[in-house]
């Protein structure tokens, strides 16, 4: 999501500035790559890039497409071999060994649903949203591009109402699966393929305490476009003015923190202020509302009392209740500094909303990223 916020900041300033863009999108990957299908970069005609849709390899072309697409007003499909040995096909010095399938949408702000207004709306609110981009493999045929956001049942889309329910009943199952996908749609005895992109609200982290240790914490969210919240009991220490990335400081006794909160399933927390009291009361506050992460700074044997004080209030907590209970907070990088215990708890939580172990990516053996269902047939 901050890769979307970047570019939709670096349009509106191209637009003041008078200067005509185009985005590129990743729509489709056989075999390895940098970037997955959804990455997204916006290139202006004077070669200013925001985002990403290689690791820089595929950028420098990448320019020239775009500022095609631009000249010409018509979006563009582009496709990089990099399984290929010669160089000038993009091969030995790229090293990924996959086909990366490349949208060039030149943006026309006025139309009623061009690509950054179904961005800008996609990011208006924290709800789950699926992002529909149609695109076809034969270059010779009409090229869709990004064409519908579908959020909270409704759907902001320019395509004709028969589309519209062609694709209806794919992208209700996204959101429903929470799971990206693709599907080939026929149109005048032609395919059509659709990119249906699940994507949830950036990760809202509430980070409980105000000392210097939570400073590289909100460097590190702020740079990963998380939604960031700190909150204290103590005023001289949670202020605005120290905690400048975070989009909002707090200062609240525990048993009052989430009446000034707005959570969802997307909401996480972490308890560090070295207060074990007021620790041990948000702990209370949070363990039955069924919150994904909650990390507890400090040793085993701190929840372990924690624990023992709430089963003697009453308070039996069930598997999934301990489950989502982190702590010690972190992964086992041999963390001593700020900055690095900062490094090991974003790793964590990162590794927890993912459904992944944190080891080591050469002890995999398939595949780094996980893929979305390949193009099929959907007549």
């Amino acid at each position: 999501m901050k890769e979307i916020t970047d570019i939709l900041r670096a349009f509106d300033q191209a637009q003041e500035e008078g200067r005509r863009s185009a985005l590129a999108t990743v729509v489709h990957v056989e075999g390895s790559s940098y970037r997955r299908p959804g990455a997204r970069m916006l290139v202006t005609e004077d070669g200013q890039l925001t985002g990403a849709i290689s690791g820089g390899c595929l950028e420098g072309d990448a320019l020239r497409k775009a500022l095609l697409a631009i000249n010409q007003q018509q979006n563009k499909l582009v496709t990089y071999d990099t399984t290929q040995e010669d160089d000038l096909q993009f091969g030995v010095q790229l090293g990924c060994n996959g086909i990366v399938h490349i949208l060039f949408e030149p943006i026309d702000d006025t139309k009623t649903c061009h690509p950054i207004r179904l961005l800008r709306e996609l990011i208006r609110e924290r709800r789950d949203a699926v992002l529909l981009t149609l695109f076809s493999l034969d270059r010779s045929q009409e090229q869709p591009g990004t064409a519908l956001l579908y959020t909270d049942d409704k759907a902001h889309t320019a395509l004709s109402r028969d589309w519209q329910d062609a694709v209806r009943a794919d992208v209700k199952a996204a959101v429903v699966n929470r799971m990206s996908c693709f599907k080939e749609y026929w149109r005048e005895k032609h395919p059509i393929n659709g990119f249906i992109e699940f994507i949830p609200p950036p990760p809202a982290l509430v980070i409980a305490g105000a000392g210097n240790d939570v400073l590289p914490l909100v460097d590190i969210t702020a740079m990963l476009g998380w939604h960031t919240t700190v909150v204290d009991g103590r005023p001289h220490y949670a202020t605005p003015r120290r905690f400048g990335k975070a989009d909002k400081v707090l200062v609240a006794r525990p048993e009052k923190v989430l009446d000034q909160l707005t959570t969802d399933a997307q909401t996480l927390f972490l308890l560090m202020t070295h207060n074990y009291n007021y620790d041990l009361a948000l702990l209370k506050e949070l363990v039955t509302k069924g919150f994904p992460y909650i990390g507890i700074l400090g040793p085993r044997k701190k929840l372990d009392r924690m624990l023992g004080e709430l089963q003697a209030e009453g308070m039996i907590l069930n598997e999934d209740q301990l489950a989502a209970i982190h702590s010690p907070v972190g992964l086992d990088i041999g963390a001593e500094t700020a900055g690095e215990i900062a490094v090991s708890i974003v790793a964590e939580i990162k590794a927890v909303l993912s459904r992944k172990s944190g080891e080591a990516l050469k002890e995999k053996q398939d595949a780094i990223h996980s893929r979305p269902a390949s193009l099929s047939s959907h007549e």
